[in-house]
Order: structure tokens, then C-alpha cells, then sequence
């Protein structure tokens, strides 16, 4: 199943993913009139951080969640293009000057696909800057969402379900990348422990969207609450971080 997001709650609950969002921003070289391609918007936070950086440019904002193109839509207005459309399936022919993306590709199954695509998208000697999630990412909260979704009433929806997560290592990531035709290539792996100021709004917008997602409406706040329950506050993100190049 394709999944779809509350984006007003995540605007709310995402400062983790801002803060993030600026470190990458930081590796992304840019001039400033550039046509740069946000891959995977979300609701337009970061967007907007991108932006700044391009006073004389443009940004090709793209998301899957019909949602969160909406909420982008609403906050960016003119400012940015904003597309709705699956990553592995993006046709912008050479479009792009840079890629950027934050905290989305581990939500993508099939890599290779994506960076086949991504690498179409740029033109040329542009840059590829990314983060996601990477191996070892919020494990000890999925060992905890894994054991109550085995317990009953959760069980027939959620026993032997293992997630749409995709969190790969840097090794295989730079492979990857290699065989999608990047070169320049650096991929490495970064512990990012968080605490969210808001836990129960966080961990159903952004951790067990998927979970909620499978389980019919009436067990939904039942489970966020035993999850709540027992998950440590502190949340053990491992970015997996991607600097590469198209060749010029």
C-alpha cells in the first residue's frame, strides 16, 4: 500500500527532519539561480530553507503523498514548482541542476530504480546531496513497535508485517550509485540520537504512520498508546548521508 501522511501534523511535529535538512544544505554547493530538484518535499518546511539558498533560482519540489503536496503547495505558492508524482517513476529529462533530498529515501524500496531516475533528472556536472535513513535506524524503536504489533488485537494486522523501510548501508549505497552512473562518490553513515518535543504526536505522524495505516481506525490509538508506553523517549536515528556526481 502506498501511504499517504496527517502533513499538518508532520509541519508540526518535523523539527527533527528541519534540523537535519540544514546540515545538508550545507553540503550542497550552489550559486544561487540554479534549477535544484527537491526530492521528496514533504509539507514545504525544508523547501522553504532551499529556497533561501536560491534567490535568482528555482525549485522542482516532488512528493508522492498527495497530502503533503497539498500542504507544499499551500506554504510555497509560486515560489517553487510542486509535483506529485513516485520518485522512481520522475521523468524531468535533464531538468535539474542539483538534487537535494532529506529523510526520504529510506522510504523507498527499490534504490536502484531511484537513482537511475535521479540521475536522468540532473543535467551534466550537477550534484547529487542527500540524507536518509540509514542501517541500524530507530531500531530499538521498531524492536518495540514489533512486539506489541504482535500481541493481540494487533497481531492479524500487524504479526508478520516487516515494513515498507528501506534502511541501507553506506557500502551498498555507493554501489549503487556507481552503477546509476554517479561518480564523485561519498556515502557514510551518522548515529543522530533525537527526542522529540512532542512524543505521541511524533511517533504516530512519522514512525507508525505505516503501522496505523494497516490497523483498522479503532485499534489505531490503542496501539500508538502501548507503543508510547514502552519506547525509550530518546529515538536512535542513524543517518546515511550521499554526496555524488553526475558526470560533466
Amino acid at each position: 500500500m502506498s501511504r499517504d501522511w496527517d502533513a499538518a501534523t508532520y509541519d508540526r511535529v518535523s523539527d527533527p527532519q528541519v534540523a537535519m535538512a540544514a546540515q545538508v544544505l550545507e553540503r550542497l554547493p550552489l550559486e544561487g539561480d540554479e534549477t535544484v530538484l527537491d526530492a521528496g518535499c514533504g509539507s514545504g518546511r525544508v523547501t522553504e530553507m532551499l529556497l533561501e539558498r536560491l534567490p535568482h533560482g528555482r525549485v522542482i519540489a516532488v512528493d508522492g503523498a498527495a497530502s503533503m503536496v497539498e500542504h507544499a503547495r499551500e506554504r510555497l505558492g509560486e515560489r517553487a514548482t510542486v509535483i506529485h508524482a513516485d520518485l522512481t517513476a520522475l521523468e524531468l529529462d535533464g531538468e535539474a541542476e542539483a538534487v537535494f533530498s532529506n529523510a526520504v529515501f529510506h522510504w523507498i524500496a527499490n534504490h536502484a530504480l531511484l537513482f537511475e531516475r535521479l540521475f536522468a533528472a540532473l543535467r551534466p556536472g550537477g550534484p547529487l546531496v542527500a540524507q536518509c535513513g540509514g542501517a541500524g535506524n530507530v531500531e530499538r524503536f521498531h524492536q518495540v513497535a514489533r512486539a506489541v504489533g504482535a500481541e493481540e488485537p494487533f497481531a492479524p494486522y500487524l504479526g508478520a508485517w516487516q515494513g515498507p523501510w528501506n534502511f541501507a548501508a553506506a557500502g551498498a549505497t555507493a554501489e549503487r550509485l556507481e552503477r546509476a552512473g554517479f561518480e564523485d562518490i561519498e556515502t557514510w553513515l551518522e548515529p543522530y540520537p533525537v527526542v522529540p518535543d512532542d512524543p505521541r504526536a511524533y511517533f504516530a505522524a512519522v514512525c507508525c504512520g505505516p503501522h496505523l495505516q494497516r490497523l483498522p481506525e479503532e485499534l489505531r490509538d490503542a496501539f500508538v498508546e502501548q507503543v508510547c508506553e514502552r519506547a525509550e523517549p530518546e529515538l536512535d536515528y542513524v543517518r546515511l548521508n550521499m554526496n555524488a556526481r553526475k558526470p560533466a
